[in-house]
């Protein structure tokens, strides 16, 4: 008989545990910091347009949607990020391509100037840069011999003939779509960055 009642009361306190770890309206039950499971402000890198997703979670059912439903109903399309206005740019940076086509490197370089053309500054800052993003594959001097270029051979030295005499845009539209063995950097690295480069690979072409 005693045994019968120890058995009826461990069953009562585990019933009454796992009660307690229930959610509900006015009771979220036992939970390590709710706020970051149930985030009242909308989330702007996703978009889940169906109301009843998550819905066997929701702890607050009242709202009337499921409890990862994260659309914006009052953005067009339901989006929480606004799109930006068409032809628009981000700030700090400018439209570089003027309608050059990516592989138009003879019309680019006589289009596009370097706007860092004569700043000591833009100078030092473009050597950093090459080095931290350049010189493993063209190496320390330009040479096309760094690390990489060492196993993956053709790497062009900027003072070769066919590149000691390119100008700055003609650098600038190489790094921004690539050319050959080299991918596009312009997800990279910014446009001011670009130019800062291009101004230092111009000292290389000369060594």
């Amino acid at each position: 008989m005693l045994k019968h009642t120890y058995q009826i009361l461990v069953a009562g306190v585990v019933t009454a545990m796992l009660g307690a770890c229930a959610a509900g309206v006015d009771d979220t039950g036992l939970e390590y910091a709710p706020q970051m499971y149930h985030s009242t402000p909308y989330e702007p890198l996703s978009q889940i347009t169906d109301e009843s997703k998550g819905s066997w979670l929701d702890s607050n059912p009242e709202d009337e949607h499921g409890e990862f439903y994260n659309s914006n109903p009052y953005n067009p399309f339901k989006m929480t990020m606004r799109e930006p206005v068409a032809n628009t740019i981000k700030r700090g940076e400018y439209i570089a391509s003027n309608g050059i086509a990516a592989d138009d490197y003879a019309t680019a370089e006589e289009v596009l100037t370097n706007p860092f053309a004569d700043s000591k500054e833009a100078l030092k800052e473009g050597k950093a840069l090459y080095l931290r993003f350049c010189e493993h594959c063209h190496g320390e001097k330009g040479a096309g011999d760094g690390l990489v270029g060492e196993v993956y051979k053709g790497v062009t030295a900027y003072n070769s003939a066919t590149v000691k005499d390119k100008k700055s845009g003609h650098i600038f539209w190489v790094i921004t779509n690539g050319k050959g063995r080299m991918g596009a950097h312009a997800s990279q690295i910014s446009v001011d960055d670009r130019w800062k480069i291009a101004t230092y690979v111009q000292t290389l072409q000369q060594q």
